[in-house]
């Protein structure tokens, strides 16, 4: 109808009925949600708490794939499982391994965020996969899924920076990630209390403990990753809030959204600079 204009939109933030002119949301208290660039779409159907998780596997897959196809160290069955389907060294510094040979020698800061999605054999994606399916939900429903995937690339970030400066040379995988949303878990489980905190609260704990003895017997596990990214995901959960205290809210999903380009970025800088010291 020519002339009509609105008078009432559906909140860009809950989704519910408000009038364009509120100053505040009144159900989930978003500022100015007539605004017009704030019903700019940001990646919701990556975002969708169905699906959100299944991307983060899909992306460190795909990534180990190509690690393998760029120069692969060991494909086929060796008396230590840990070594079957494992991409060559060469392939994962190109790709963005991190440490303190990367980034002193090569200046590589952005391996920082690109070694979360390399991973040094097919054990070793399997089980971060693992432990990312089982404990990833848990913080999608109670955080949400742009806070979620926040607490997991700034944790990944974290942990290996905490591991940089304890001079680690070379590492990779998603396990300081992971370890984030583990310690945003046992964050919201503390804070929230009652039956159901508590519950969530010593089922991590359990994981905890789990996760630093086996780094503890096994060599070659970066703990200063893993206690890093705890501790970063704490306090980023401790930062953005979970759902019961506050709402997910445009600016959480602004953070998510900057994660997710930066990723996308390190990444496909990571396989273009790869394919071009290889002359590919």
């Amino acid at each position: 109808m020519e002339g009509y204009n609105r008078s009432s939109i559906l909140c860009p933030n809950c989704r519910r009925l408000v009038s364009i002119d509120e100053e505040r949301c009144p159900h989930c208290g978003l500022r100015h949600p007539g605004s017009r660039w704030k019903h700019v779409s940001l990646g919701w159907k990556v975002f969708s708490s169905d699906r959100i998780v299944t991307n983060i596997i899909a992306l460190n897959v795909l990534m180990f794939l190509l690690s393998l196809l760029i120069h692969p160290g060991s494909t086929g069955f060796s008396i230590n499982p840990l070594n079957f389907l494992s991409p060559g060294t060469r392939s994962l510094i190109l790709l963005g391994a991190t440490g303190t040979i990367p980034i002193d020698r090569f200046h590589m800061w952005w391996s920082l965020l690109s070694a979360n999605y390399l991973h040094g054999s097919i054990l070793h994606i399997l089980f971060n996969m693992i432990a990312l399916w089982q404990i990833g939900p848990l913080i999608v429903q109670e955080f949400g899924a742009y806070r979620m995937f926040a607490i997991f690339t700034l944790s990944g970030i974290g942990g290996f920076v905490v591991s940089y400066f304890a001079g680690i040379p070379l590492t990779i995988g998603a396990s300081a990630a992971i370890c984030g949303l583990i310690g945003a878990a046992l964050y919201f489980g503390k804070s929230r209390g009652g039956q159901y905190g508590q519950m969530v609260y010593h089922q991590i704990i359990g994981w905890v403990i789990a996760i630093f003895v086996f780094g503890f017997l096994i060599s070659g596990i970066n703990n200063w990753a893993h206690g890093g990214g705890l501790v970063c995901g704490a306090l980023a959960g401790y930062l953005l809030g979970y759902q019961e205290k506050k709402s997910e809210n445009f600016y959480h999903k602004l953070l998510g959204v900057s994660c997710a380009v930066a990723t996308i970025a390190v990444l496909v800088w990571s396989v273009c600079w790869s394919l071009l010291v290889l002359g590919l």
